[in-house]
């Protein structure tokens, strides 16, 4: 019986194999589209039973009924900037369809990433337990998430678990492959051994000085074991934020960035590109209340502990593979 994990040579998703390896689990059968890219080195220090690429997967599914009790898909296109709609509404929405609807069939669980893209500028909050159809998300990305959730909603026929998760700004190792989409604390970590300074976007909201625009910055070990819990309580279901609960300011970021590399601040501000301005969001926080009703009580690494175990035990050990 093997897990399938789609994106599995991906950030969160190669997180994943590496704490399904950590507690025993090496029966997982790895989906993703690595193609030409370094992805590989994700996998290259893990066990799963085999690689199948994305693009033949859907086609081998039938056979694999019966054999698998649990799918957790974290495969997608994560950009906002991707302006291909069609190519979005195939990969992140019709994918996901196609694999619940196996779940379905199975009676198996279905764990699946969601986005906290899904709630737009956050005027109406980040609650989980709102009635998403009033969400407007500001980008593709995130509307091409929305489409699923409001889907899955509509569906009598449903996994024997489904669980759906609002990422909100994750960061930490095996990330290194992301490039512009990577975390600020990536992005920070470069920059600062490149040029010893890091410049934050100015702000052009009133209320927020220039670098303290909040987010809600959640460390990819804490993702891991939320997801590993939901699988250990298959009597759980429903569409969860997945954050701290506290947000943060990006000048806290990095700063805790130049702290953990033992240097001294230097950060000045720079202009926002025009093209983001409009959609740039100036605050997330997610509420965590449903999930810890649900029985997750574990404690989350607090920014400058997850920056501080992120920058010295990865980033500055030549960007170890986790």
């Amino acid at each position: 019986m093997s897990i399938i994990l789609t994106g599995g040579a991906g950030f969160i998703g190669s997180c994943l194999l590496r704490s399904l390896n950590d507690a025993g689990r090496q029966d997982i059968i790895v989906v993703d589209h690595i193609a030409s890219t370094e992805k590989w080195r994700n996998l290259s220090n893990k066990h799963y039973e085999e690689y199948v690429s994305r693009d033949e997967f859907l086609a081998r599914l039938p056979e694999l009924s019966g054999k698998i009790p649990a799918v957790i898909h974290m495969g997608a296109c994560s950009s906002t900037t991707e302006r291909d709609f069609d190519f979005l509404y195939k990969n992140n929405l019709e994918f996901s369809q196609a694999l619940w609807k196996f779940c379905a069939a199975e009676q198996i669980s279905f764990l699946y990433a969601s986005s906290a893209a899904t709630y737009g500028g956050g005027e109406l909050g980040f609650d989980d337990e709102m009635d998403i159809a009033e969400l407007h998300p500001l980008n593709a990305y995130g509307y091409s998430k929305q489409l699923f959730d409001l889907w899955t909603q509509k569906q009598t026929e449903k996994p024997a678990q489904h669980c759906g998760f609002k990422f909100f700004n994750v960061y930490g190792p095996n990330e290194y492959f992301k490039g512009s989409m990577a975390s600020v604390v990536f992005h920070s970590f470069y920059k600062i051994m490149e040029t010893g300074e890091m410049g934050l976007f100015k702000s052009y909201r009133e209320g927020y000085a220039d670098g303290q625009q909040l987010r809600d910055f959640v460390y990819v070990k804490d993702i891991c074991k939320v997801v590993l819990f939901m699988l250990d309580h298959p009597e759980i279901s429903g569409l969860f934020n997945l954050g701290t609960g506290i947000a943060r300011s990006f000048y806290d970021l990095c700063s805790s960035t130049f702290r953990a590399m033992g240097r001294e601040a230097r950060i000045s501000f720079v202009d926002m590109p025009e093209i983001l301005r409009p959609k740039y969001q100036y605050y997330t926080q997610a509420k965590m209340s449903k999930l810890k009703a649900v029985g997750y009580q574990e404690p989350f690494y607090t920014l400058e502990a997850g920056v501080t175990d992120y920058v010295q035990n990865y980033l500055m050990k030549d960007y170890l593979i986790w």
